[in-house]
C-alpha cells in the first residue's frame, strides 16, 4: 500500500475511532438519583410566645436582648412528640432489594444503584439513625416522674411509748417536680430529637453527594484514560508513517524521534491516570462500605444539562427542604423550650410520704391506749426556691443559648446562599464551556488534523506541525470531558445545598431563570 493510501486510511479511520468519545448529545439527565426523604417541619414563623400578663410577645420584642418575662410560652399545636420514630431497619432490607433488582437490569454501576448501596451500607448513617433513636428515648425520661423512695430504720434501743416499744419503722416517699416543667422538658427533648434526625438527613445528602462528585470525577478520569489510549494507537501508527518515509528518503529521523518522545509523554500521563483512578475508586468504595479495589463501571457517555434555575428560587427552596437549616430551626425551638424549663425551676417541688411504725405488745392493758396496735403517718413537704441569684442565672445561661442558636440559624442560611450563587455559576460555566468545545472547537480541531495529515502525506507541512495538531486536539478533548464532570459536580452540589433533587421539583415552585 502507497504512502499516501495509508495516510489516507489513517486520517479517515483513525481519527473519528479517536474522537467519537466526544460526539454526543446532552439534552437530558440520565441517572436519577434516589429520592432523599425529609422531615419537613413547621415554619419558625408559627411559633408564638407570651408574657406572664397574657400579652402576646412581638417579633421585634422577642428578637431584643431586653429581659423578657418568659413565664408562659406554647410552641404551635402540633407536638414534635406526634411525630413517629421511623423503622430504618425496615428501611434498610428495602433499599437492598431495590438494590438486587436494579443490579440484574443494568450493565454498568449507574448512580442510583451507588447511591442505593451507599445509603444502606455506609456506617455514618448507620451510626446517625442509631443517635436518632437514642434521642427519641430521651423524651419518655424527661416527662417522667422521678422514682419514688422506701426506706427502713430498726432501734437498737426501741423507743418506748405508752402503747409498746417502737422496733422499727418503714417509709415510702414521692417527689413531685412542677408538672409544667415536665411538659417543657419534654417538648425540649423532642425538638433536640427533630434536630438529630435532621442531621441524619443531613448526612445521607452528603453521601450521596460524595458518590455523586465523585462518580463523576471517575467518570472523566475514564475518559481521559481512554483518550490516552486512542492517541497512543494513533502516535503509534503516525511513527510507523515516519519511518516508512524515512525509509524512501522523504521524511527525517528527528521525525520519528519527536513522535517517540511524544508517545513516552502519553505513557508517563497513563501512570498518573491510573493512580488517580485508584485513588477515586477508593473514595468511592469506602462511601459505599466495601472493598477499596471494587470496580465502578461509568458509562460511555453523560447526558447533562443545566435546567436553567435562578438563585432565588434554589435559594427559597434550601430554606424550606435543606435539613442543616431545618436542624438548627429544631435546635432553636429547643432553647427556646430551654428558657421555659429554666423560668418553672422557680417554681416549687412537693413531696408526699407514709410511714409506718412497728410497735410491740409488751404493755399491760389499759383503757388510755391500744396497746401493741402499729403507728401509721402521712406528710407532705415543699422545697422553697429563695435562692434568686441562683435562678436569675439559670435563666440567663437558657436566655444566651437561644440567642447563640438564633445566629446560628442565620448564619448557616447565609452559607447556603453564598454556596448555591457559587455552585450555579459553575454549573452555568461549565455547560457553556462543554457547548462551545462540542459545536465549535473540538469540530475545527479535528479538521485541522485531518487536512494536515493529508498535507503531511504530500509533504507540504513538517511532521513536528501534526504532532501538534495531535496534542491540540488532546488537550481539547479533555477539556470537554472535563467540563462535562464538572458540570455533573455542580449540579451534585447544586442538589445538596438545596436539600433534594431540583428535578423532582414541580415547574410552580421553581420558576425558570429570566
Amino acid at each position: 500500500m502507497s504512502l499516501k493510501i495509508r495516510l489516507l486510511v489513517l486520517a479517515t479511520g483513525l481519527l473519528p475511532g479517536m474522537a467519537g468519545c466526544s460526539t454526543h448529545q446532552r439534552p437530558v439527565q440520565i441517572d436519577s438519583p434516589t429520592q432523599v426523604r425529609h422531615v419537613e417541619q413547621e415554619s419558625p414563623s408559627s411559633f408564638t410566645a407570651t408574657k406572664s400578663t397574657g400579652e402576646v410577645i412581638s417579633e421585634d420584642e422577642f428578637n431584643s436582648t431586653e429581659s423578657i418575662d418568659w413565664a408562659v410560652m406554647r410552641e404551635p399545636d402540633q407536638s414534635p412528640l406526634d411525630t413517629d420514630i421511623p423503622d430504618f431497619d425496615v428501611e434498610i432490607q428495602t433499599v437492598q432489594a431495590e438494590i438486587e433488582s436494579v443490579t440484574e437490569e443494568i450493565s454498568f454501576d449507574s448512580l442510583e444503584q451507588l447511591e442505593s448501596q451507599a445509603l444502606a451500607a455506609n456506617p455514618g448513617i448507620h451510626r446517625l439513625q442509631n443517635e436518632v433513636r437514642a434521642s427519641w428515648a430521651k423524651v419518655p425520661q424527661a416527662e417522667a416522674l422521678p422514682d419514688p423512695t422506701a426506706g427502713a430504720n430498726v432501734f437498737g434501743h426501741p423507743i418506748e411509748t405508752a402503747a409498746g416499744s417502737q422496733r422499727a419503722n418503714f417509709q415510702i416517699s414521692q417527689m413531685i417536680p412542677w408538672l409544667d416543667r415536665l411538659e417543657a422538658q419534654s417538648q425540649q427533648a423532642a425538638f433536640e430529637a427533630l434536630a438529630v434526625q435532621q442531621m441524619l438527613e443531613a448526612e445521607k445528602l452528603r453521601v450521596i453527594t460524595d458518590v455523586r462528585v465523585n462518580y463523576y470525577r471517575l467518570y472523566v478520569i475514564n475518559k481521559q484514560l481512554e483518550v490516552n489510549r486512542r492517541n497512543q494507537e494513533l502516535l503509534q501508527n503516525l511513527i510507523e508513517t515516519a519511518n516508512s518515509r524515512v525509509g524512501v528518503g522523504a521524511g527525517t529521523q528527528s521525525d520519528v524521534l519527536l513522535g517517540t518522545l511524544q508517545l513516552s509523554r502519553l505513557e508517563e500521563e497513563l501512570v498518573s491516570l491510573k493512580q488517580q483512578r485508584s485513588s477515586t475508586l477508593a473514595v468511592i468504595n469506602k462511601t459505599l462500605n466495601r472493598p477499596v479495589d471494587s470496580e465502578v463501571e461509568t458509562p460511555q457517555s453523560l447526558t447533562l444539562a443545566y435546567p436553567g434555575w435562578t438563585h432565588e428560587a434554589l435559594q427559597r427552596l434550601a430554606y424550606q427542604y435543606q435539613p442543616e437549616i431545618a436542624m438548627s430551626t429544631l435546635q432553636e425551638r429547643a432553647t427556646r423550650w430551654g428558657i421555659e424549663v429554666a423560668t418553672l425551676k422557680r417554681r416549687p417541688d412537693f413531696s408526699i410520704n407514709a410511714n409506718y411504725f412497728l410497735i410491740d405488745d409488751n404493755r399491760p392493758a389499759t383503757n388510755v391506749v391500744n396497746v401493741g396496735e402499729d403507728a401509721w403517718s402521712l406528710g407532705a413537704a415543699v422545697t422553697i426556691p429563695l435562692w434568686d441569684r441562683k435562678y436569675d442565672a439559670i435563666e440567663e445561661e437558657a436566655t444566651r443559648k437561644h440567642y447563640a442558636a438564633h445566629f446560628k440559624t442565620e448564619e448557616i442560611r447565609l452559607k447556603y446562599e453564598a454556596l448555591l450563587l457559587d455552585f450555579t455559576a459553575k454549573a452555568r460555566a461549565a455547560e457553556e464551556t462543554a457547548d462551545i468545545y462540542e459545536a465549535t472547537i473540538l469540530p475545527q480541531a479535528r479538521q485541522t488534523l485531518d487536512a494536515d495529515l493529508q498535507s503531511y502525506a504530500q509533504g507540504t507541512v513538517e511532521f513536528d506541525r501534526v504532532i501538534q495538531d495531535f496534542r491540540n486536539l488532546l488537550t481539547l478533548e479533555l477539556g470537554y470531558h472535563r467540563a462535562m464532570g464538572e458540570l455533573g459536580m455542580a449540579l451534585s452540589l447544586i442538589n445538596q445545598a438545596v436539600g433534594r433533587d431540583v428535578r423532582t421539583v414541580e415547574p410552580l415552585e421553581l420558576p425558570p431563570a429570566e
